[in-house]
């Protein structure tokens, strides 16, 4: 999956595309048809952490781990909560 993601921060957008792993979206939403829910999930967890602007503008969803370890197990608990 390749998902495409605008944030606006005020007057500010910043534009992201993000890989989704089939795995990945298996894993960590088992029940969806897309990776859309997971996505927003991921992207809420990083804008709590950092501003859109220091967010990578193109990645694998996997590489938040390499630099929130404990993202995972989060945006799990977000999404079965």
């Amino acid at each position: 999956w390749l998902c495409l993601v605008r944030v606006r921060e005020g007057a500010f957008a910043t534009e992201h595309r993000v890989t989704v792993p089939a795995g990945d979206l298996a894993r960590m939403d088992p029940a969806a048809a897309d990776p859309e829910r997971l996505v927003r999930a991921a992207f809420a967890y990083l804008l709590e952490r950092e501003p859109a602007n220091s967010i990578l503008r193109s990645f694998d969803l996997p590489v938040i781990g390499r630099y929130f370890p404990g993202w995972e197990a989060d945006v799990r608990d977000r999404l079965e909560g």
